[in-house]
């Protein structure tokens, strides 16, 4: 059985929502445990009315959270035993394999980054985020692929673009089950002298590492899905993905917007109907569980800050089946094969 330690105080929908999705998973997953941390009378309250399994749901006392507003160096420090704080330490006395909060992303990454160690070989940790694409990818067909970093490490050098890659590798060969995910740099062009110094030499270390590496790839090869995993720096990966989000929030606003216009208008949607139903499956975060924040050596499982209770069960069950899958071993292993392919080669 994994045990998932969960932020019950984290996320703008905190606890209600966090608390429904670990009750909801409770009830489907007999090889899921779940300590849902925070303050025991709110959470509680949340129960009330509720169906769960109490051997598979266990309430875990915290004092305080974390607001999204908040510093979190200061608040961290001023509450030791916060929520994510006290989750974090149950993963790292054993207690429980994996961390999950939709709190701010800040604090997340700040306690974890105290709390566990680096992953050796891996100088930076990466936020991990699936995007929806045209392509299917792996044996399942999913429609999506991976990108990273989304926002952990805004200014990556070489070695840390290197290491984002052996990682995004370790995590689509683990939760997509593809044997030698294809890996490419975001650039603004496919040559190989394309993009930043960073990028460049990057792609020079990839081309001769063990890795499935496809080179560079330009914006608009994102959603096309042309590779399984993008590697880039925080700062590109997360506007791009920002955007990403904001293009599936126009296109639902559109065609509300166009229902509402005249018969004529609703009589085309209902024509696009599978189309469009399709559209909203593919760009529908909830339904990706969570990024990873990888680098570590736990499972840590950042889900969104908006999460309603379905995104909370699916962030849990990407969690548990990283354990299960071996993650962290994974990227211990690709991090020394790259080590030793370029010692090699030096």
């Amino acid at each position: 059985m994994v045990t998932v330690a969960l932020d019950a105080m984290g996320g703008d929908h905190a606890p209600r929502a966090i608390v429904q999705g670990a009750a909801q998973l409770s009830r489907e997953d007999a090889d899921v445990r779940v300590l849902v941390v925070g303050d025991p009378t709110a959470i509680g309250a949340a129960l009330a009315g509720l169906e769960y399994d109490p051997t598979r749901l266990l309430v875990v006392g915290a004092d305080g959270r974390v607001e999204m507003s908040d510093d979190p160096r200061v608040v961290l420090e001023q509450r030791p035993e916060c929520s994510i704080a006290v989750a974090s330490r149950l993963v790292k006395d054993g207690d429980a394999d994996a961390l999950v909060s939709a709190g701010s992303t800040g604090a997340t990454i700040l306690q974890a980054s105290r709390t566990f160690q680096r992953v050796h070989g891996i100088r930076r940790c990466a936020l991990a985020s699936v995007y929806p694409t045209e392509a299917r990818h792996g044996p399942h067909k999913d429609p999506f692929a991976l990108i990273l970093d989304a926002g952990a490490t805004v200014d990556a050098t070489a070695a840390d673009l290197v290491g984002f890659a052996v990682m995004g590798a370790a995590y689509s060969s683990v939760i997509s089950q593809i044997p030698s995910p294809r890996i490419a740099l975001l650039s603004n062009g496919a040559e190989a002298s394309k993009g930043t110094k960073a990028i460049v030499e990057a792609h020079r270390r990839l081309a001769g590492s063990p890795l499935n590496f496809a080179g560079n790839i330009e914006g608009l090869d994102i959603p096309r899905g042309t590779v399984d995993v993008v590697v880039c720096d925080g700062f590109l990966g997360n506007v791009v993905l920002k955007m990403l989000e904001g293009v599936s929030d126009v296109i639902a606003d559109m065609a509300r917007d166009a229902s509402a216009r005249s018969l004529q208008w609703r009589l085309g949607l209902s024509m696009l109907g599978d189309g469009l139903r399709q559209l909203r499956r593919m760009t529908d975060w909830k339904s990706y569980g969570g990024a990873p924040l990888l680098g570590l050596d736990r499972v840590v499982i950042k889900a969104h800050g908006r999460s309603e209770a379905r995104a909370i069960r699916n962030a849990i069950k990407v969690a548990a089946k990283a354990v299960r899958g071996g993650l962290i071993a994974k990227i211990n292993d690709g991090a020394g094969a790259l080590a030793l392919a370029t010692e090699q080669s030096s």
